[in-house]
């Protein structure tokens, strides 16, 4: 077995089909990879869909998304783990592309493909597309931090139990936490390879974003305490993020129309989601001692 595709899911009945559907016609024979399927605590049909699907699927009480992962990361039998997510939907060559683009060097980590939006026509989900939400390669970019979304990431199933997998503490941002303590451990290339396509249903909800982006702010407060050593949170720098809020309120109230106005909003959503969600977990004692 050369791969092993995991996919957590959680109440995704709506979408999962569409995603195994995808992964069942990929251009990499079938016997080279295997989808294992994570059921974390869902009241859906989510186990009964994936079944349906010949995917292989574990149920377990629910822990969160970085457990889930770390549940199918020990089942699978894949010498590489490829994680995508059960609302996204992934391309014929996808697997195919990805593997290829992590063989490529002896030494490699890991690779990432291009995620994009798939029918984004509510504005929230608009907005995630003209942000670049989940662009690999930007966030890839980054001088000390760099990391893949997991909806479209593959990376060596060996590596990932020599550093315990997922942090399970983490709500979000668990990926950005894998990331770094995989690369300074193992500091091979990790490239992008943006024909590994994978098109991903974002929130279509102000609503169901403002949920999503605050518990990335709970997951970023969560990175700062876990690399507290590294990573310093002033007075000063807080005092910019709610100024930065304010700018942003002020920008959405401007009169706009089309693409603009959906993007004044959404940076709004998104800075004061993410503020909300940053302090209550930054200054929460409790959470303080978690780290």
């Amino acid at each position: 077995m050369i791969v092993s595709v995991v996919i957590p899911v959680y109440n995704g009945a709506a979408t999962l089909a569409d995603c195994l559907r995808s992964l069942q016609q990929q251009s990499l024979s079938r016997q080279n990879y295997e989808i294992v399927v994570v059921d974390d605590g869902s009241t859906d049909r989510s186990a009964h869909i994936a079944r349906e699907f010949g995917a292989r699927v574990i149920v377990q009480p629910n822990a969160g998304a970085p457990g889930a992962r770390n549940t199918g990361l020990r089942a699978a039998r894949g010498t590489w783990i490829a994680f995508t997510d059960s609302d996204c939907i992934v391309s014929r060559g996808w697997l195919q592309t990805l593997l290829a683009a992590a063989q490529s060097h002896p030494e490699c980590v890991g690779a990432a493909g291009k995620t994009l939006g798939f029918a984004s026509q509510t504005p929230a989900a608009r907005f995630v597309d003209l942000m670049g939400g989940l662009d690999a390669q930007r966030y890839l970019q980054h001088p000390v931090y760099p990391f893949a979304p997991t909806a479209n990431a593959l990376y060596r199933r060996s590596h990932l139990l020599a550093v315990d997998g997922f942090d399970t503490r983490y709500a979000t941002y668990d990926a950005c936490d894998l990331h770094t303590r995989l690369t300074r451990r193992f500091p091979g290339p990790f490239p992008y390879e943006p024909r590994a396509l994978v098109l991903h249903k974002h929130r279509p909800s102000w609503r169901a974003y403002w949920r999503q982006q605050f518990y990335y702010g709970v997951g970023y407060a969560q990175f700062m305490l876990s690399h507290r050593g590294e990573l310093r949170w002033s007075i000063l720098q807080q005092t910019r993020a709610a100024w930065d809020v304010l700018a942003k309120t002020a920008m959405a109230i401007v009169p706009a129309h089309g693409d603009d106005a959906i993007l004044r909003r959404g940076w709004l959503v998104r800075a004061a989601a993410q503020q909300a969600g940053f302090l209550r977990t930054y200054y929460n004692p409790l959470e303080r001692r978690r780290w």
